[in-house]
């Protein structure tokens, strides 16, 4: 990388600090601190939401993929969450947004204790935070083995650097600095995105290239799934898609919890779920062409960063990596937001009851430790672990571990068609899926993509719904939380909840 280069990705660097210290003037509760005080626009939310999904997993996994099968790498992973966050923008984002404006929520999981009882909350908000934070370790790998393939600066630096400049944004700035710093990594990735997918197709003959450049691919690669990618596991990951897109990542609940209201935070789903669909074809397709601008490489993980060597002048490149930061940052930053909220609201409060009674200066400086902590002990894996080349295998893993289990009794909780559905029900689905993932990766050891990823969501599903009918646990309470989800109260004010949760 030139001075240049290092001078544009210095550049955005400060920039996302200077967003994270001008955020900090606008936070003065936790409310503000965690959910922005319900008064992010629908069209923020939404590009939040969508940036929120990225990371640079998608520029050495994805990128791999692309490489070795082509286009299938679009169709099961950017598609099946566009159809999933529509899905969602008619039956999850709204409802999300109630429990802020109704009932005080500050927390995806703090709905919770009254849905079901204490201790369900307890158990996924201990798994999913636990998890969680390797889950972003391997984020943090994936963007210092970018560094490392573009200048050649070594992984623990490369974690370093990233995770130092995005807990100073976050930790001070809250749910306002992250959705802020996204916009701005939204403006980059579209810039950077362009560059590289103008370059390839000036590499490879204008604009004609979108659709003769698969004849000299390799053989399948057109194909909308091939290799392990097949139906069965298509649908299985729309499936997943659908719980973790639209608030099974509790981050990305939290974009919608921001929104003014519940109509607004549909109209945010809907903007994230057209921008899946078709943004992602403009970043894939320079990974697409690469085996004819690159080829024969033995490390497909690289393709990315030498397709950028081979084609981009001084000056690009840097813009390029400060496009791979922003995924990562955005993910993170995000992440660590929301697990913050978990921990503070949901979990120190159970062991410490002073904690509970905090004034509202205390509460706040609580959430920004914690938030601080998390990034921190994130980064200390990741350094630790240095990947070993297992990105990829992470990300899947933790998904198909923590998706089902926790996604299953948290959303369809927030639906008034599993009402009956009480306490036995989300440990039993909880418990169980968890259980079966771990079979299959430990005991089975099956290689079978489509079984680690579905299994166990399948599973939780299945016991949720039977277990309620079988054993139903409503009452007036638990049915009035669900039934006030429904539609938007006019005299609702983001800033006094009509209800609280107490």
């Amino acid at each position: 990388m030139s001075a240049l280069d290092w001078t544009v990705l210095g550049a955005y660097f400060a920039v996302m600090i200077v967003i994270g210290v001008w955020s900090k003037n606008r936070i003065r509760t936790v409310i503000d601190y965690f959910t922005a005080g319900g008064k992010i626009p629908w069209w923020l939310s939404g590009i939040s939401h969508h940036m929120s999904g990225y990371s640079a997993v998608m520029f050495v996994a994805f990128a791999a993929v692309a490489y070795d099968y082509g286009l299938t790498v679009y169709v099961w992973w950017a598609m099946t969450i566009g159809i999933g966050v529509g899905i969602g923008a008619f039956l999850f984002a709204a409802r999300w947004n109630r429990l802020r404006s109704r009932h005080g929520v500050v927390s995806p999981l703090e709905y919770l204790t009254r849905r079901y009882n204490l201790p369900t909350q307890q158990v996924m908000a201990y798994s999913g935070a636990l998890l969680k934070v390797v889950d972003i370790a391997a984020k943090w790998v994936a963007i210092s083995v970018l560094l490392k393939g573009f200048a050649g600066i070594p992984i623990q630096y490369g974690i370093a650097i990233t995770g130092a400049v995005t807990v100073v944004y976050v930790t001070v700035g809250g749910l306002w600095a992250d959705v802020l710093t996204d916009f701005g990594q939204f403006v980059i990735q579209a810039v950077a995105g362009v560059v590289m997918f103008a370059a390839v197709l000036g590499h490879l003959g204008g604009i004609s290239a979108l659709w003769t450049m698969w004849g000299d691919l390799p053989e399948g690669h057109g194909d909308p799934l091939s290799g392990p990618y097949t139906t069965t596991y298509f649908f299985a990951f729309l499936l997943i898609k659908t719980f973790e897109y639209n608030g099974g990542m509790w981050n990305l609940a939290q974009r919608y919890m921001g929104a003014p209201s519940g109509s607004q935070a549909k109209r945010a789903a809907l903007l994230s779920s057209a921008l899946w669909l078709l943004w992602p074809l403009v970043l894939f397709i320079p990974m697409f062409a690469a085996p004819l601008i690159v080829p024969g490489l033995t490390n497909s993980d690289q393709s990315y960063v030498r397709l950028a060597q081979e084609l981009l002048p001084t000056g690009l490149i840097g813009l390029v990596l400060a496009g791979f930061f922003s995924h990562t940052m955005a993910m993170v930053s995000s992440d660590a937001n929301v697990i913050s909220a978990v921990i503070t609201r949901d979990i120190l409060p159970v062991f410490v009851r002073r904690l509970r009674e905090l004034p509202a200066a205390g509460a706040l400086r609580l959430a920004r430790v914690t938030t601080f902590v998390f990034v921190v002990v994130s980064m200390t894996i990741a350094i630790t672990t240095q990947g070993q080349g297992v990105v990829l295998k992470i990300v899947v893993d933790v998904v198909a571990a923590t998706m089902g289990p926790i996604s299953i009794p948290l959303m369809l909780g927030l639906l008034p068609w599993f009402k009956r559905s009480g306490p036995t029900a989300a440990i039993t689905s909880w418990a169980a899926g968890l259980a079966v993932w771990a079979v299959i990766k430990w005991v089975i050891a099956s290689a079978d993509q489509t079984l680690v990823v579905a299994a166990p969501l399948v599973t939780s599903l299945v016991l949720y719904v039977v277990i309620g009918l079988l054993r139903p646990e409503n009452t007036p309470s638990r049915d009035e939380l669900v039934d006030s989800l429904n539609t938007d109260l006019p005299s609702a004010s983001p800033d006094r909840p009509t209800a609280t949760l107490a």
